[in-house]
């Protein structure tokens, strides 16, 4: 049609033993924001690989801007004005913000580069998507949610006709995503077409035009987002009726298991609360409120004063090594960078932690590991082909499922989670609600930090809040309610939330 920026016409894509895609059909139109959702393993990525020029298809041809082409380079799509935001950024954490920007592309003046220019031009940007950021900071300095912005802001300094966004709400809370849907929303008035991923189908029905589904590398369809509604999507993604349940069978005890007083330090200040045993306890805020530098302290892994009691006894913890002798464990927000060695098998990161248990007279018990192995591969449901299987390769439920079980395999009492389902799509989420809650039933501890009000609400027991580096607040299960949670995490302590 006319009106089509972009046509990928029979997209097909072999890997040995695999078709990754089998004959996909996409269109996106000029100033449209067309989502693309499917479970992970559905073909989504590949088929924005080729569309990045990063893979070349085996069958089809994609019509870009009226033009045909069979494949083309990263290089080539970049200056055709193809941009993709990949949820591993294409970032150099050494380099500054305005580097990172600007990298490949820098303003001239004569033979040297214009930095004046260019730390405007940056300023300018940054400004549109409604951040204040310093052009010079270093991005390993920025926050995950930051960066995901500099990605944004480096496409729209290319001028890109296309932009691709692979999971950018993951790492927003609700209110950097609003101001992401704003800036998508100016974009799309601009004439700037957006191809959406995203696995919170909420997103879709809020922001897309249209929505395609992928199954299994096949095309299922293309519906008007006025014309479906989520229980079709999900039907057409998994090929069965699936309600996104959040499973509440555990009890919380009357003992307290943590306890934590005036703990602060640059990041986080004077904070309290208790954890119970059996008790899931979430922490939410907006990006800067803290909540990970809380969990970060706790685990040891950040310097901190104040007093921590593990079941009673004051515990001091300065390392991630005395955290987990008091039998706390942290899974990080970013489990692919800080949780799991992606280059290493589903046996080795998940034991790990024990190896030392499974050692004798110096020597590792293949027979010892592989039945610690065995056993949480099948009661939590790790989908794998092998126990030795590459981790990089699973699913990003099956990689969370790793993490989680690793922990459990050293007997840990408190964990604590950061994001528990970020970039896990809707059928994995209810796998990961379903074994917290089992944890939980069975006596375990859980804080979970999570940006997504929905899970916080359906599995915690109760709530704290928290603003610029404060808890301001402690809400109940029974009085957890989206709207008062973001005022409160809008408000400093002691202000009135309107109760």
């Amino acid at each position: 049609m006319q009106d089509n920026i972009l046509e990928m016409k029979g997209i097909t894509k072999l890997y040995p033993g695999v078709i990754a895609l089998e004959d996909v059909d996409f269109t996106l139109k000029k100033g449209e924001v067309h989502a693309l959702v499917g479970e992970n393993g559905a073909g989504k990525s590949t088929l924005i690989k080729i569309l990045s020029g990063s893979t070349s298809c085996d069958h089809g041809k994609i019509i870009y801007d009226g033009n045909e082409y069979t494949e083309y380079s990263p290089n080539d799509a970049l200056n055709m004005g193809i941009s993709v935001i990949y949820q591993e950024f294409n970032l150099v954490p050494m380099m500054t913000v305005e580097e990172n920007i600007f990298f490949g592309k820098e303003i001239k003046k004569g033979i040297f580069s214009d930095r004046t220019e260019m730390i405007r031009r940056t300023n300018e940007v940054l400004e549109k998507l409604g951040i204040n950021i310093n052009p010079n900071a270093q991005i390993k300095t920025l926050s995950i949610a930051y960066q995901q912005l500099i990605e944004i802001a480096r496409a729209i300094i290319n001028e890109a006709k296309i932009i691709v966004m692979d999971e950018p709400s993951a790492t927003l809370t609700n209110k950097e995503l609003q101001a992401l849907f704003e800036l998508i929303k100016t974009l799309k008035g601009e004439g700037t077409s957006i191809i959406y991923i995203s696995h919170r189908l909420e997103e879709i029905f809020e922001i897309a035009d249209r929505v395609t589904v992928l199954r299994d590398g096949k095309y299922i369809g293309t519906k008007p987002v006025s014309e479906t509604d989520k229980a079709e999507l999900v039907k057409m993604m998994v090929s069965r009726e699936l309600t996104e349940v959040f499973p509440y069978t555990h009890k919380v005890h009357d003992e307290t298991v943590l306890e934590v007083k005036d703990l602060f330090n640059e990041n986080v200040a004077d904070a309290s609360f208790s954890l119970k045993k059996g008790e899931i306890l979430g922490i939410f805020g907006l990006i800067g409120a803290g909540r990970t530098e809380l969990a970060r302290m706790i685990f040891g892994a950040d310097h901190h004063l104040g007093e921590i009691y593990v079941n009673g006894e004051k515990a001091a913890i300065s390392s991630p090594a005395d955290a987990i002798s008091f039998g706390i464990s942290l899974l990080p927000e970013d489990r692919k960078a800080q949780g799991l060695l992606l280059n290493m098998g589903l046996d080795f990161n998940l034991t790990m932690q024990i190896l030392k248990s499974l050692t004798k007279r110096g020597f590792l018990s293949d027979s010892e590991e592989q039945k610690v192995v065995d056993e949480y591969v099948k009661t939590m449901d790790i989908k794998t082909p092998s126990n030795k299987q590459i981790v990089r390769n699973l699913s990003g439920g099956n990689q969370q499922k790793v993490v989680i079980a690793k922990w459990m395999a050293n007997n840990s009492e408190i964990i604590i989670i950061d994001e528990p389902t970020r970039g896990i799509d809707v059928g994995a989420k209810a796998e990961i609600y379903s074994l917290m809650d089992s944890i939980a039933a069975n006596g375990k501890s859980i804080i979970m930090i999570s940006s997504e009000l929905p899970e916080l609400i359906g599995m915690c027991d109760r709530v704290i809040v928290m603003h610029d580096g404060e808890i301001v607040s402690e809400v109940v299960r029974e009085e957890l309610e989206q709207e008062r949670l973001l005022v409160m995490a809008s408000s400093k302590r002691g202000e009135v939330y309107g109760d």
